[in-house]
């Protein structure tokens, strides 16, 4: 509706269609991961590359990788034996997405250039969360619990859990 010289409409806010991040992830690293999900609507392949930024802070932060490229420090993580079987398996996954976004890369049969599918944007930012989970959520979480059961065997007297 135009009334004299303004105009006006109606202008929505941008939100995540993600979970928020877990209070646990260090802000930093916590920015990054929601910038990927504020954008992955908009573009799959922005959201992308931003995850495959996030992982590799959170393997030279959390993991203390020697920093490299992306794909020796995946593989620095992977031969310490210490993720999950199921987060192993998919790590590798946010690096390769990530380079379609990052680098244009022909397909070999049609020769155009592949773009980053929006359910492969997702799965990035889904290996990102569970990978918080395992360096921040659950020790936090193991902490306290830890903490709390201290404190009762203190009381009585007990030495602390080893």
């Amino acid at each position: 509706m135009v009334t004299g010289q303004f105009s006006r409409r109606l202008v929505k806010p941008k939100a995540a269609c993600r979970p928020p991040c877990p209070k646990e992830v260090s802000p930093p690293l916590a920015a990054e991961y929601n910038e990927a999900c504020l954008v992955l609507p908009d573009s799959a392949k922005a959201s992308a590359a931003l995850s495959r930024r996030c992982l590799q802070t959170l393997l030279r932060k959390q993991a203390q990788v020697k920093p490299g490229n992306l794909a020796e420090e995946i593989q620095q993580l992977l031969d310490t034996g210490k993720l999950p079987s199921d987060l192993a398996n998919s790590i590798d996954a946010v690096r390769n997405i990530g380079n379609f976004a990052a680098h244009p890369m022909k397909s070999q049969h049609t020769g155009e250039i592949l773009e980053v599918e929006p359910g492969e944007a997702e799965w990035n930012l889904d290996v990102l969360e569970s990978l918080f989970d395992y360096f921040f959520v659950r020790p936090a979480k193991l902490k306290a619990k830890k903490d709390a059961l201290n404190d009762k065997l203190k009381e009585v007297g007990k030495p602390p859990m080893k």
